[in-house]
């Protein structure tokens, strides 16, 4: 019974974690249709990294829009 104390506490904090993890694009072409585009490991100045496409390709997308 005293395990329950600790097991809950930690299901409700991964579940907290998973829940804003859709947001952002998980693939290349929903990258795409956000007006992004896929940069190996890093974007350029003028962009920010706002998901991944894949492993080693991350979501690019315009600081201001």
């Amino acid at each position: 019974m005293r395990i329950l104390y600790l097991l809950f506490p930690l299901f409700l904090l991964l579940a907290q974690g998973a829940a804003g993890s859709s947001l952002a694009p998980g693939n290349k072409a929903q990258c795409h249709r956000e007006k992004g585009f896929c940069g190996f490991l890093k974007c350029s100045f003028p962009y920010v990294i706002s998901g991944s496409c894949s492993k080693f390709f991350f979501c690019c997308k315009k600081m201001w829009s």
